[in-house]
Order: C-alpha cells, then sequence, then structure tokens
C-alpha cells in the first residue's frame, strides 16, 4: 500500500505525525477531544535537517482530532504570516469533523481561532482493486454540481438530497444511463471556504472552487467522507459509469493579504505561494482568487501528487479535471509543458493510466495554453465552444471553423497529439450560461450575486430568439427548444472527448445568470419536476447513435480520407463554398462502421442553421441508399428543416 508523504499515520501503539516547513521557527501539534471542541494538549514536534517536523505519538489512534499551531515571524511584507493563535488544518488531512466557516476573526493576528476551525480526523483507509479506468477518451462527460443534482429530486429521499450518496440512487443512474452517460465529473467535493465577501450578502458559496484542504471532503456534501465517495464510486462503476474529480490546485481559499489564515498561509506562506520577484509581500494573483500556489515547489508537487494517488488508491477515481490548469505547469519564467508537476503527474505508477483533463487558461501572463499541455492530458476546448455557439447564432463566416472543430480541432492538437485529438468539447459548462439560457438571453443578469451585475463574462455569444428571458410567446418558447436540439446534434457529432453540465439535456434555467458559484438555491438546483422530457430523449437517442457508429467516438484526427464535405447540392465544398458568409447549409459524410448492423457505412450529418427549410441532395454516386437515423425516412432528396441537425445513413 501507498503511504502518504506527510500527515499523521496510525500504526500498533500510536500515530507518525509529520509536517514541511522551512521558515517556522516551531510546530506545535494540538489535539482535542473527541467533539473537537477542548485542546487536550500542544505537543512540540521536531524539526529534521530535511525541514520536516515529527513527532511519534503514543496513544494517538484513529479517530483522534487536532491541528498544528506555528511558530516564526510575523511580516507580510517579507511574506511570512505566522501566528500560533491560528490553528491550521494539517494539509494532508483526509477527514475533517466539520465544514470551514468564514468568520473575520480567522484573518486577525492574534486572535485564537481553535473554536472556528475544523479539526483533522486522523483515518486510516483501505485501498480499493484497481482496474482499468471506467472512461476513455470520445465519451461523454456529465459535469455534476452534488449538491444541486438532487436537492430538488422527487424520487430521492429528503435524507439523501444534495449529498455524494444520492448519485447512486437507482433514479439518478437510471437517468445517466438513460441519456448515455459515460463519465460523471464532480465539481470540487473537497473542504473549501466561502469567499469573504458572500457571508455578509447571505450568500454561499456553490461550486467549491475555494478550497482549503485538498483531500478532506466537505461533509457538507459528503458527510460520510471517503467511505461515501468510495461506495458512491462503486455503484456508478458497477453501472460502467466513470468517475472524475474536479480539483483545485492553482490556489487556497485563503485568499489575498486580507484574506484568512487556514492552513498553507500559516504553515510556510513565502514559500508555498507564487510572490512577484524581488517582492515577497506581494502574492502573484494569477487565478483572480487573491493567490497562486507554489506548484514547482517540491512540497506542492508532492501533495498534489499524494492527493491524487489517495483518490485512485482509496476511491477508484477514474480520472481528474484540474481547474486553472497553466498554474500546474508554471515556474518563475512562465508555463512549460514539460514542467516537472505535469510531469510528475503523468509518470506516477498509479495514475499514469488515468484520465487527466486540463483547463487550459489562467488569467496570468502567457496563461491560454490550449492546445498545449503534454498528451494525454485532454483539454477544454474553448474556440470549439465559441464557434459552436457563433455559428449557431448566425454569425458570418462561422462554416469553415465549425468544420475545423468537428473533425477534431486539428489547428490545436495535431502537432501535441500524436495524430489523436485532445479535445474536449462543449457548448456550455457550469461557469457561464446553461445551454437553455444561452437561446434565451442577449445579456446576462447577475444581480442576485450582489456585484451590481459586474460579475460574469460580458460576451457569451448568445442568442435570445425574440425576446429576453422567459416568455408565454409558444413560438419563441419552441424555437428555442429547437435551437438546444441543434446544438445538442452538433456536439454529438464533434470528433473528440464531449461534455455536457448536469441539467442541460432538459432545459435547465439560471435565470440569465452566468456566474451562479454563489446561488445555492432552487435557481441553480436542478427542476427535475419541470424537465422538458422531449430534450431528454432527443439526447437520449444522440448518445445512442454516437455509440452506434464507431467514427464518432474514435478520437483521431479526422482526415480527407474519412471525411467529405459537400454543399446542400450534393458538390464538394470549394473554397468558395468554405468562405460564403453567410452560408446555411452543408453535410459531413464519414466513413464509419455501424455497430448495429456489422457494416461500413456513410454517416452524412446535415446542418441548416437559415430560419426556412432547404432543399437537400445526398451524393448518390455509388447508388447509396440513403435513411434518415432517426425517423426512417428514406430517399437521396430531401427538405432539411430549419434550425436542425440531421443525420442519415448510406448503405
Amino acid at each position: 500500500m501507498l503511504k502518504p508523504s506527510f500527515g499523521a499515520i496510525a500504526h500498533d501503539n500510536g500515530a507518525d505525525v509529520s509536517i514541511w516547513s522551512y521558515h517556522a521557527s516551531r510546530v506545535e501539534l494540538c489535539l482535542f477531544d473527541e467533539d473537537g471542541e477542548q485542546e487536550l494538549a500542544r505537543l512540540e514536534m521536531e524539526r529534521g535537517s530535511d525541514d520536516v517536523h515529527r513527532l511519534l505519538v503514543n496513544g494517538m489512534t484513529e479517530g483522534a482530532r487536532y491541528g498544528f499551531r506555528i511558530h516564526g515571524p510575523y511580516n507580510p511584507t517579507e511574506g511570512h504570516w505566522y501566528d500560533p493563535t491560528k490553528l491550521l488544518v494539517d494539509p494532508y488531512a483526509t477527514e475533517v469533523d466539520r465544514p470551514f466557516r468564514y468568520h473575520p476573526a480567522l484573518g486577525h493576528f492574534g486572535v485564537d481561532t481553535a473554536d472556528l476551525m475544523p479539526k483533522t480526523i486522523l483515518r486510516t483507509h483501505q485501498p480499493v482493486t484497481l482496474g482499468k479506468p471506467h472512461f476513455a477518451p470520445g465519451g461523454l462527460i456529465y459535469e455534476v454540481n452534488v449538491k444541486a443534482l438532487t436537492m430538488q429530486h422527487p424520487d430521492v429521499p429528503e435524507t439523501e438530497r444534495g449529498t455524494l450518496a444520492a448519485l447512486a440512487h437507482p433514479a439518478i443512474i437510471r437517468h445517466l444511463k438513460r441519456i448515455g452517460v459515460d463519465a460523471v465529473e464532480l465539481m470540487p467535493i473537497t473542504a473549501w471556504i466561502d469567499e469573504r465577501h458572500l457571508p455578509p450578502l447571505g450568500l454561499t458559496n456553490s461550486w467549491g472552487y475555494n478550497p482549503v484542504a485538498m483531500m478532506a471532503l466537505d461533509p457538507r456534501i459528503v458527510p460520510g467522507g471517503i467511505r461515501e465517495l468510495r461506495e458512491t464510486v462503486a455503484a456508478l462503476h458497477a453501472e460502467g459509469i466513470g468517475v472524475i474529480l474536479d480539483l483545485v490546485f492553482n490556489h487556497t481559499g485563503e485568499s489575498d493579504v486580507h484574506g484568512t489564515t487556514l492552513s498553507l498561509r500559516g504553515i510556510d506562506n513565502r514559500s508555498l505561494f507564487r510572490h512577484v520577484t524581488d517582492d515577497p509581500g506581494t502574492l502573484v494573483n494569477d487565478t483572480g482568487c487573491g493567490n497562486t500556489l507554489a506548484c514547482d515547489h517540491p512540497y506542492i508537487r508532492r501533495l498534489i501528487v499524494d492527493t491524487l494517488r489517495h483518490f485512485v488508491q482509496n476511491a477508484g477515481i477514474d480520472g481528474f479535471r484540474f481547474d486553472l490548469a497553466p498554474v500546474l505547469g508554471r515556474h518563475w519564467n512562465g508555463f512549460h509543458p514539460d514542467a516537472p508537476t505535469l510531469r510528475a503527474i503523468l509518470d506516477d505508477d498509479l495514475l499514469k493510466d488515468r484520465i487527466m483533463i486540463a483547463e487550459p487558461w489562467d488569467i496570468g501572463p502567457g496563461g491560454y495554453q490550449l492546445g498545449r499541455f503534454p498528451s494525454p492530458f485532454l483539454e477544454w476546448n474553448d474556440r470549439a465552444r465559441d464557434t459552436f455557439r457563433r455559428h449557431w447564432r448566425g454569425d458570418a463566416g462561422t462554416t469553415g471553423d465549425l468544420a475545423t472543430a468537428l473533425a477534431g480541432s486539428s489547428d490545436l492538437f495535431a502537432p501535441t497529439g500524436y495524430g489523436k485529438t485532445r479535445s474536449v468539447n462543449f457548448i456550455a459548462a457550469h461557469d457561464g450560461f446553461s445551454l437553455f439560457d444561452l437561446v434565451s438571453h442577449q445579456h446576462k443578469h447577475n444581480e442576485a450575486n450582489g456585484e451590481d451585475n459586474r460579475d460574469g463574462h460580458n460576451e457569451n455569444h448568445s442568442w435570445n430568439n425574440g425576446v429576453e428571458g422567459d416568455t408565454d410567446n409558444a413560438a419563441i418558447a419552441q424555437n428555442r427548444v429547437t435551437d438546444v436540439k441543434a446544438l445538442l446534434s452538433t456536439l454529438f457529432a464533434s470528433r473528440g472527448t464531449i461534455m455536457m453540465t448536469a441539467g442541460d439535456e432538459f432545459g435547465r434555467s439560471q435565470k440569465g445568470n452566468n456566474n451562479a458559484y454563489c446561488q445555492d438555491n432552487p435557481l441553480t438546483w436542478l427542476d427535475w419536476d419541470g424537465a422538458n422530457d422531449d430534450l431528454i430523449e432527443h439526447t437520449a437517442l444522440l448518445s445512442k447513435f454516437r455509440r452506434r457508429f464507431t467514427a464518432l467516438q474514435e478520437t483521431d484526427i479526422l482526415t480527407d480520407a474519412e471525411v467529405d464535405w459537400v454543399t446542400s447540392a450534393g458538390t464538394p465544398m470549394t473554397v468558395a463554398d468554405w468562405e460564403m458568409p453567410d452560408r446555411a447549409t452543408f453535410a459531413m459524410i464519414l466513413k464509419t462502421h455501424d455497430r448495429d448492423t456489422g457494416k461500413n457505412v456513410r454517416l452524412a450529418i446535415l446542418f441548416n442553421r437559415g430560419r426556412e427549410p432547404s432543399d437537400f441532395a445526398l451524393p448518390d454516386g455509388r447508388n447509396l441508399h440513403w435513411q434518415n437515423a432517426f425517423s426512417g425516412k428514406q430517399g437521396a432528396k430531401l427538405a432539411l428543416a430549419p434550425r436542425s441537425v440531421e443525420f442519415w445513413v448510406g448503405t
């Protein structure tokens, strides 16, 4: 069994506890009673030549609650925030006894915070039996806000709603299987703290992208800790569904100089966070969250790798999505695809077969790194996202860009993918408009966030079909459903891994809020009673279709030998055709294997973004017999419906 590098490790007679700090002068281990309320002892730890502070604690057993107090200079202008009145959570904690709650005292020097802080619980974990990951590139990822998914599900018992365990409920699994989910990607479930501006507004962080403890699961949504995660993963695996964790290794919830001292800041702020060169008191803010982890530091690198190993070894996790991932590859002189931390992840024996997904941008210098992560990292592709949106909005000159995205984005991934696309294609994610809001709102509506609608992206490449927001106009409502179907069809027709956010398959709305991170309420909780079953069925059919034809799930970048691009007249697209700015129709015709029939066939995917039907002639030079894959209608000449994508099989 692989042991963690630091933290508390139980054995027969007690526990070995260790923590790293270079600048600390003294480290005390604080033991608490079983309720985590009364401090029982402070034990001084012994510093080694490697700057690891260690202590063998006889009688410290499973379930013991503890924290650290660390002494050293308090000199923020030099990057030091040592304050022994601050109880600190072990960075290697795998369980905490309560959620983090923001309080101003957590950032005030000289104020004891033991009564405000979660206590680390000593746990020993039994490793699971690992096989190959239950997900492979090319499949469908379903992005999930754990609490929002089930808070309003009528079939989930009220006591389970909003928890990770609810994902294993038969009603949820039934839905996942109906729409063909290959893996769920869980938005952060590790312990986080609210941003300090939220409590005065009566708001709370509902997304979890503000972590404190990297390994400990947040008790609000995973009350059963690692056991609950392990059992939920096993239940999903039994149904052929993989589990991917979205993790945040770019910053901590300790924020900027006005923030809180909870863990790493009080352990060794100057070493473990990035600072402006020659100005150790100024934190680098490549994340927009107040601080940036020094992922090039050996301790942070070890913490990251050990965290990933913990979740694989003790819960059977299939892969990870990394928030603001360029931070993982940053040195003092910028991003490097072969950075030691990225290499350490990919070369680790336990991790090397897991799925790794990068969000390939941050807000720092040179922070946009789409296409530059090392293979086999998959990457969120916002270029494809914007192309899908702009094409269906009606923007001029998008046909060629759409074809490139459909074919696997060779412009981005051919140089680094060894002939494979590493693209994760999506149209909507947790961050931004929901898919239905994308076709219902021209502008963002974030007033409920308390920032006078200043937060969130202003340009969303969205449209409202004639009326902003909710409408009683039946025609507009139907047009929005039609547009969602076309967007979903485009996504499922694209080469690469595809992702959709929970609820987008049935028309979820956030009333135009495109930054709903602080809306832990019915605005973001999925409205299962109001779900559009027509959209669900459309998604289910698309998923079955994608699995049926091998060309749609392959990850090789499409070549000219595998695809023909044709006009509505059935003739090959010319340069002039590609450059026609207002082109409404075209088709991609793939050579593919049909798993249902066992035959090699042609698959024609027809696009019409126009507002009127369009006559379409499918090529019949090889005496192909064409049949609509959904309706069964036959014939090589057809009227392609407005605002639609159709799939035709030629045999």
